[in-house]
């Protein structure tokens, strides 16, 4: 399958690009439902400053090579990949002809759950890593801003079936989170597949 061109976010510093429809609907549908029964969630603690708290979403990480997952002081052991995470990895590694050795999935249960600013650049990942950040179920947004340049910000809603590249300089360059809501809204998957050496 060839896939449309994409929406290049054209950031300052990054490459970051957004395919909304890398999966069909009937895909995303039944990649949903089967990851959300059968992966094994977690709910870990974070410390910031001292103190500790729930992370606000479920979590679950998955390697081939045995290597753990470390940020926030938390350390995740691998899970072996299931099916369903083996056939999208192996799909995006044939359309951008990139190798990932492991996968982060979130499960963001409401418009409560939430991820924080951050970066991927755990030293873990290497100098400018590729993430291919597959969305699954109710769309979120997806905000961007810039770390030395304030006025640099950027949005964009992740949609059911979506793909999010991000590679280049984007994580030296730029944070980004997916921001609490309180509209009354369900569940999403988010997966993101990454190279960990």
């Amino acid at each position: 399958m060839l896939l449309k061109s994409p929406t290049n976010l054209n950031l300052k510093d990054a490459n970051v690009s957004y395919y909304p429809k890398f999966l069909n609907q009937r895909e995303a549908d039944a990649y949903f439902l089967s990851l959300l029964k059968n992966i094994k969630w977690q709910h870990d603690v974070i410390k910031f400053f001292g103190k500790t708290y729930e992370q606000p979403r479920l979590t679950s990480f998955f390697a081939n090579n045995g290597k753990a997952y470390c940020y926030s002081n938390i350390t995740m052991q691998p899970h072996r990949f299931t099916k369903d995470l083996l056939k999208i990895k192996s799909r995006i590694e044939s359309q951008f002809n990139v190798i990932f050795t492991s996968c982060l999935a979130n499960l963001y249960r409401n418009g409560s759950d939430s991820n924080g600013w951050h970066a991927d650049n755990e030293k873990e990942l290497g100098l400018n890593p590729i993430i291919a950040s597959i969305s699954l179920g109710t769309a979120r947004v997806f905000q961007l801003k810039h770390k030395k340049n304030n006025l640099l910000k950027s949005k964009i809603v992740l949609e059911h079936g979506s793909l999010l590249l991000m590679q280049g300089e984007t994580q030296s360059n730029w944070l980004h989170q997916i921001p609490k809501t309180r509209k009354i809204i369900g569940k999403r998957i988010n997966l993101t597949f990454r190279y960990i050496a």
